[in-house]
């Protein structure tokens, strides 16, 4: 007899546990059903479609053959039946029974299942302000909603927008809507730092500097208190926001703070939930009920760092998790044993990349962690094409275990592939700094340096917890450096003068440029009763000026970055 499969849900992991479970048991009848008109389209890529880099909205939905995947491609080419505008509305579970409603016609129908893959993904946070209801307040999670909002690009009906929330998504919009349509981008995010929780505070700022040098305006710690029509009222068009600081006018609101998993179906049926609403489940998908799969941004699995429960609502997942399922609809064993979270964003010079837990996340969880980055090309520095990259290490003091690692770059493939490197290994061992240090790296000149700077990161690491160097953020010099009539700092340029003369000239008596090379010669010149703080291009020749003190019995404080990292968040003194 052959299995009832029912899918509910069309977009990432749907279709691919769908057509799994179909290629591996051909003789089942799989039936997947999702209540909006377009499914299996790749919702990453909605900004790239309003930005004009991805030209047809059918390209999010098509095949790489150009195919476009709707009801009859899934009937004709995978034997999956596919029901659209066709809403779950419960599960029985006793009778094995899901009841829906097609959204069209009001008719509603009981299907049968043996096995149930649930995929409701996520829905976006809406805050609940005045005027939320307004035309032009939206989300830009579905296709529809993408391409009404291009179009009033296109026909220049906006001049302003403004983006409530400094994520991923927002981000990401914000650069389309200013980079492509010329648009007055603002965007409004509640916390301290844009990219929180993915980014230390630091490289958050690098960030902040990439949209602010763009005229993409940030308003951080900043809370949104309701929307308003052009009017003034609450119907029509929106016109204004308003936040606790300021009104920005605006004819379009991308609401952009984060997703709320979709797992109330799940909840509904009695099967296992967090107390946020995400649906647990085993290394295999299952929920707990075992005749039930579930997986996408509904569900959570384990953080892999923390062993706690985790959530991440990432295509990427989505997709692997779809096909675990499938092969268990089919009668399978494959595993899902949990994420670390690997990330990647563009925006406009500099790509942000990341995995596992950044500074902020790592003390959260009670992790002893310290955070060390370093600048260094990307390539061999003798290859005429290359770019100055930032990587960040997290690790644990005690265990020396590395918790995560971040990077930046204008070079978005190469910072990609170091932090893919480290996620691989993040996901299958605990390492520790000394596994990052020899880290194999694949290398070439035109690809990188004989020595990584994933090794790198690795060795600066190595020396700090070891107590060999001291280090202190780009921020942290700022901070120090702005309060340098207070604090009383020897500020120590150390790279070759013609480096550093413009810095010493500006600032006589304060900026002392000291080169590496004279250092061990003029180390007299260094004061026995004021704190002592390095820099140069990079952090490596104020490291070795740091060593060459401390001989002396003189403290330095090296800077992670030196002048490359603070060009980079836009810091110079």
């Amino acid at each position: 007899m052959s299995q009832n499969i029912l899918v509910i849900g069309g977009v990432a992991l749907g279709p691919k546990a769908a057509c799994r479970c179909k290629r591996l048991l051909p003789d089942a009848s799989v039936v997947m059903i999702d209540e909006n008109p377009l499914i299996s389209y790749g919702g990453c890529g909605i900004p790239y479609y309003m930005s004009g880099e991805v030209n047809s909205l059918d390209a999010l939905r098509a095949t790489p053959y150009h195919t476009v995947r709707d009801p009859a491609f899934f009937a004709a080419l995978k034997g999956v039946e596919t029901r659209i505008q066709t809403r779950a509305l419960s599960v029985d579970r006793e009778k094995k029974t899901v009841l829906t409603r097609n959204l069209a016609t009001g008719k509603e129908e009981r299907l049968p299942y043996d096995k149930l893959c649930i995929a409701t993904g996520a829905y976006p946070r809406m805050p609940d302000v005045p005027g939320r209801g307004l035309d032009g307040v939206l989300s830009i999670t579905r296709l529809e909603t993408a391409e009404r909002t291009r179009k009033a690009c296109e026909q220049g009906e906006i001049k302003e927008a403004v983006i409530v929330g400094g994520g991923f998504i927002g981000l990401e919009a914000a650069v389309a809507l200013a980079d492509m349509w010329g648009v007055k981008t603002s965007v409004v995010e509640m916390l301290p730092h844009i990219l929180s929780g993915a980014l230390p505070s630091n490289m958050s700022h690098m960030a902040l500097h990439d949209c602010q040098s763009h005229k993409v305006a940030v308003y951080t710690s900043e809370k949104l208190i309701r929307l308003e029509s052009e009017k003034g009222g609450e119907t029509g068009r929106v016109g204004r926001v308003v936040t606790d600081k300021r009104t920005l006018p605006a004819q379009l609101v991308i609401f952009a703070a984060g997703f709320i998993p979709n797992g109330r179906l799940a909840a509904d049926a009695g099967l296992a939930c967090t107390p946020f609403g995400a649906i647990l489940v085993n290394e295999h998908m299952q929920t707990s009920d075992p005749d039930i799969y579930a997986g996408g941004d509904c569900v959570s699995v384990p953080n892999l760092i923390t062993g706690k429960p985790g959530y991440f609502p990432l295509g990427s997942m989505a997709n692997r998790q779809g096909r675990v399922i499938g092969t268990n609809l089919a009668g399978g064993s494959a595993r899902f044993p949990g994420a670390v979270g690997a990330w990647a964003v563009k925006l406009f010079n500099l790509a942000f990349c990341g995995t596992g837990l950044s500074l902020d996340k790592a003390r959260a969880e009670g992790f002893d962690a310290v955070s060390i980055g370093v600048e260094q090309l990307d390539r061999a520095h003798f290859y005429p094409e290359k770019d100055m990259m930032h990587l960040e290490l997290v690790v644990e003091r005690g265990s020396r275990r590395v918790l995560g690692a971040q990077g930046a770059s204008a070079a978005s493939d190469a910072v990609k592939a170091r932090i893919d490197a480290i996620s691989g290994v993040l996901q299958y061992a605990k390492p520790t700094v000394d596994e990052i240090s020899n880290l194999e790296i694949a290398y070439a000149p035109p690809f990188a340096s004989a020595m990584d700077i994933v090794n790198a990161a690795g060795n600066v690491a190595d020396n700090t917890l070891a107590g060999r160097g001291n280090g202190q953020d780009a921020l942290e010099f700022m901070e120090s450096w702005n309060n340098r009539k207070e604090n009383k700092v020897f500020f120590v340029d150390t790279r070759p003068a013609a480096g550093s003369a413009q810095l010493a000239a500006a600032y006589p008596g304060e900026w002392h440029a000291i080169p590496l090379e004279e250092l061990e010669q003029r180390v007299g010149e260094f004061p026995e009763d004021r704190p002592v703080c390095l820099i140069c291009n990079t952090g490596l020749r104020a490291y070795d000026a740091q060593l060459i003190l401390a001989r002396h019995g003189i403290t330095g404080v090296n800077t992670f970055g030196g002048m490359q990292a603070m060009l980079k968040s836009g810091l110079e003194p």
